[in-house]
């Protein structure tokens, strides 16, 4: 039987729904990085990053090729780097809403004291 298209997409959500690889995801939007690169900008273990890189390689949504013994790892495509920046302004549209609230408390509680 096949998943329907709203419980893919909300495991999709799921994949990403951990903070190291939003990160990655971040970095690699900029170009293929070297995983001693990812390290020194993430600073977690190496194990820690290991694991999560391998979600997002078994997910399709980075690949990654052996360059020596160095292992380089990139997005899969450009709609991933789309729907980051996409996250990005969803995400300053609803804090500076929450910071539009803030200024309206604070000014309501200045003219009540």
């Amino acid at each position: 039987m096949p998943v329907p298209l709203y419980q893919a997409k909300a495991e999709f959500f799921r994949m990403l729904g951990h903070p190291v690889r939003i990160r990655v995801l971040e970095l690699l939007q900029n170009g293929p990085m070297p995983v001693r690169d990812l390290l020194a900008a993430i600073e977690i273990e190496p194990s820690s990053l290991s694991q999560q890189l391998a979600v997002l390689r078994r997910s399709g949504i980075v690949t990654s090729s052996r360059d020596g013994a160095t292992v380089v790892y990139q997005l899969a495509g450009g709609d991933v780097a789309d729907l980051m920046r996409a996250a990005r302004r969803i995400l300053t549209e609803m804090l500076a809403g929450q910071h539009e609230l803030l200024e309206e408390l604070r000014e309501a509680e200045a003219a009540a004291q």
